[in-house]
């Protein structure tokens, strides 16, 4: 294989991680990814690096079959990140590439953000700032997250550091999964309930599910309707989990005490902006642009375990078992 080409398209793809790369012979190229309010859209200057391109390290651009089927000489894609649902991994493994992720890399940053959005929205910090800003110093009566009950939805990596930072607040966790660890969430001390229980329970429900046909607005009206009354809602997983609509009705009723959003559905869904801007209007509602993964840290790790598996699988080497999501070089 004549070229050493690795495209990067990945944002904050740090000097060191390119680095990296060089080091083990390999040429670094970059171009950016246009963003056109529905999605990334591949750019024609990607385009022209594809085609001697062995390697991709990916941010949000999305992965089509027809993709990968007009770039044959690329074998590895390497997700800057976690999630992969804009990638058709059934194609990757059809047409017998390599894609990973990068676990653990940026979920100590997730988490942390998680429980500042949990204590932002909980003790209205937003709302006092913007007034101390206009010069009126009323103070504003928040609640506390000590001694709550913190609903988490969905119990993986990202989820069990947030149980850890929790119990610093003598709060009860529960938990609502597909799969069980019985093991893990007796020495955590977690309980596992049903979903409609975790509603109902739950003075705040923080989102940690994939994205997929059966999480797609999985708090949707009727869920909403069953959590308290006042509870608080967080989303730093995929904007789609939540009906968006149901969401802005129950803030504007009270049904909701708040929401601590990183992820909005409009981030690929243009449709939804009037209500991503009524949901930004509310003073109860606490908004980031998708940054929750986005700390230095977090991102370093990141891109030195995306440039590690790039450079395992160009060299032959094994892949970290954990990195891997799709691999159909065997077939």
């Amino acid at each position: 294989m004549a070229s050493k080409d690795v495209l990067v398209t990945a944002r904050f793809f740090d000097d060191d991680a390119k680095q990296l790369l060089r080091d083990h012979g390999l040429r670094v190229v970059t171009a950016d990814v246009p963003y056109d309010g529905v999605d990334s859209v591949i750019s024609p200057a990607m385009h022209v690096a594809l085609e001697s391109a062995v390697a991709w390290v990916i941010g949000i651009a999305p992965v089509t079959r027809e993709l990968l089927d007009r770039y044959p000489r690329m074998v590895a894609l390497a997700r800057r990140g976690v999630g992969y649902d804009t990638i058709d991994v059934d194609a990757v493994r059809s047409a017998r590439r390599l894609l990973t992720n990068t676990p653990g890399g940026n979920e100590p940053s997730v988490a942390d953000h998680a429980i500042g959005l949990m204590l932002g929205v909980a003790k209205r910090l937003v709302e006092s700032h913007e007034r101390a800003r206009a010069g009126n110093w009323t103070v504003l009566v928040g609640t506390e997250l000590y001694g709550k009950t913190v609903g988490l939805v969905g119990l993986g990596r990202i989820a069990r550091q947030i149980v850890k930072r929790l119990k610093g607040f003598d709060v009860r966790v529960l938990a609502f999964d597909v799969t069980r660890d019985g093991a893990y969430a007796a020495e955590a001390g977690v309980e596992y309930v049903t979903l409609e229980e975790l509603l109902t329970r739950s003075d705040i429900v923080s989102l940690h599910a994939p994205l997929t046909a059966q999480t797609r607005h999985l708090l949707d009206e009727p869920a909403i309707t069953r959590m308290k009354r006042g509870a608080i809602v967080i989303n730093t997983a995929r904007g789609e989990l939540i009906d968006d609509a149901a969401l802005l009705s129950a803030l504007q009723s009270g049904q909701l005490g708040g929401a601590g959003l990183d992820v909005v559905g409009s981030e690929r869904d243009p449709a939804l902006l009037p209500i991503t801007e009524k949901l930004l209007s509310l003073p109860n509602v606490l908004c980031t642009p998708h940054a929750a993964g986005s700390s230095r840290e977090g991102l370093a790790r990141s891109n030195l375990l995306a440039a590690q598996c790039v450079i395992a699988a160009i060299e032959g080497r094994a892949v970290p078992a954990q990195c891997i999501v799709a691999d159909g070089r065997s077939h």
